[in-house]
């Protein structure tokens, strides 16, 4: 869940090198440091490319572009049919390729120390990106308009999605990562009834389409709010499922058995927190999971993103707390 950041300030350096966030997700020598540097700095167990989901969209010649204190915005925004129809269709390798080239120089320069994940964003949650032009301040309700006003479009949008997001998983894949996760960051938002149709169904084909060729790649999907649908999503084909700290980990586990693993879910503000908090919470996630048993797996995470205002001292707590709550249960 985003190891690298604002919080660290080898980051911070890095990104003032790179000019702006776009160019260094876009150059793989900075997006292979800016991944490693969790890492050299805390060990944890599996580094994460660093990256970001809308890549894809400006893949699609959206115009991806930062302002400062607003977040991700497009310079062109989908407003109706001829709008959709323009969107060029995308080779990953020709338009992807630099994540590519990231992840085989992230996996040269791990050298075996620690497995790596690559990600994408789902289609529903890039659609929500794409059809608002940008981040939302208003949980997309323009979006969700769409969905009571013209879902064929909204459709439409996610089976052209679907076909990327899959080529793109599997690019990754061949370049060198050790699991792929998917996150539908904005699931949640989602009336249970719209939930299959507009979500889960382009997820599922996505996993199906990355077992084909990959077969020996862990898949993990996240949906953030999306702990009503754990059941459904647990049956998607994938290998764990990430959990954000609404869902009662103990409750998880029993309802999906040893089916999936289970990834999260401690709360991004407990590192916010004074350390005493921060051990007690970490005790906590991991004694609700319970005893490790065979085929039964759990992955310790932030159940979303780390905040920018993390102190560094606090993610060096929080390894040594997991690493000591997880031998006690071993």
């Amino acid at each position: 869940m985003r190891q690298a950041g604002r919080y660290l300030p080898e980051y911070n350096a890095t990104r003032s090198k790179a000019g702006n966030f776009l160019a260094l997700c876009k150059t793989p020598e900075l997006a292979c440091e800016v991944t490693l540097q969790p890492i050299d700095r805390y060990g944890f167990d599996a580094a994460i490319l660093f990256s970001d989901i809308l890549t894809i969209p400006d893949a699609m010649g959206m115009g991806l572009h930062f302002v400062e204190g607003e977040g991700p915005r497009f310079h062109r925004k989908i407003e109706g049919e001829k709008d959709l129809a323009a969107l060029p269709s995308v080779d990953v390798i020709d338009s992807l390729g630099y994540v590519a080239d990231a992840v085989s120089l992230i996996q040269k320069e791990l050298a075996g120390r620690v497995p790596l994940i690559g990600f994408s964003g789902s289609p529903w949650t890039l659609a929500c990106y794409m059809l608002s032009g940008g981040s939302s301040d208003d949980d997309f309700l323009f979006v969700r308009k769409w969905l009571y006003s013209r879902p064929d479009l909204v459709l439409e949008l996610l089976t052209r999605l679907e076909r990327v997001v899959a080529d793109y998983c599997c690019m990754q894949a061949r370049s060198g990562a050790d699991a792929l996760m998917i996150f539908d960051s904005w699931g949640g938002l989602l009336a249970d009834s719209h939930f299959e149709t507009f979500s889960l169904a382009s997820i599922r084909r996505i996993v199906q389409a990355i077992k084909q060729k990959h077969p020996d790649i862990p898949t993990i999907v996240f949906v953030k709010g999306g702990g009503i649908w754990l059941d459904q999503v647990a049956a998607s084909g994938c290998s764990a499922v990430g959990l954000d700290w609404t869902v009662n980990l103990r409750d998880a586990r029993e309802r999906v058995g040893a089916r999936v693993a289970l990834q999260g879910n401690l709360d991004p503000a407990v590192l916010l927190g004074a350390p005493a908090h921060i051990e007690a919470e970490v005790a906590r996630v991991v004694q609700s999971f319970g005893r490790r048993q065979p085929g039964v797996g759990h992955v310790f995470n932030l159940g979303h993103g780390i905040s920018q205002f993390t102190p560094v001292d606090h993610v060096s707590c929080l390894v040594e707390a997991v690493a000591r709550e997880s031998s006690r249960l071993a």
